[in-house]
């Protein structure tokens, strides 16, 4: 397991907490915090943040493969690259959005806590940033597995 997925399974936690203690706080003692809520959306949205690019990564995202299954492998491989291409450069773009919306945060504060925006918007850039990192190592990977060969494969003796 990676250090960020680690670090996810804290903010996890931390959130599962955040949550109990607005719950208790506001059916048992009967006076409700103004912060959880806030609190635990921004370790979610971190959560999510740090482990996306793991995710990518692993092929883990909801992916449709009926048409490369259907098409002979080179034209396959032609294809996931022409896809892999497009989503970096939609990756890019995202990147470059979440880091104008990072430096936007710092003008606004929290609701509910005097935390600038911003930390909890950089979750944005780190999440596409990561994602993106990720792409272009797929991206290579592909493009290594149409310049290789096909391996040799020895008789089998039939």
């Amino acid at each position: 397991m990676t250090i960020s997925a680690n670090m996810a399974w804290v903010l996890v936690a931390l959130m599962v907490l955040t949550i109990l203690l607005q719950v208790f706080c506001r059916y048992v003692l009967n006076s409700a915090l103004p912060w959880p809520e806030e609190v635990a959306r921004a370790f979610m949205i971190w959560m999510m943040a740090l482990v996306a690019a793991q995710a990518y990564h692993n092929g883990s995202f909801v992916a449709i493969d009926m048409l490369h299954e259907m098409m002979p492998p080179a034209l396959a491989r032609l294809l996931k690259l022409l896809l892999l291409v497009i989503a970096a450069l939609v990756l890019f773009r995202l990147f470059t959005l979440g880091l104008e919306f990072f430096e936007r945060g710092f003008r606004t504060r929290a609701a509910s806590f005097k935390l600038p925006r911003a930390w909890i918007y950089l979750a944005m850039p780190v999440c596409f940033g990561t994602m993106l990192l990720v792409n272009i190592e797929l991206i290579l990977k592909n493009l290594l597995g149409l310049a290789a060969p096909t391996p040799y494969q020895a008789p089998t003796g039939d």
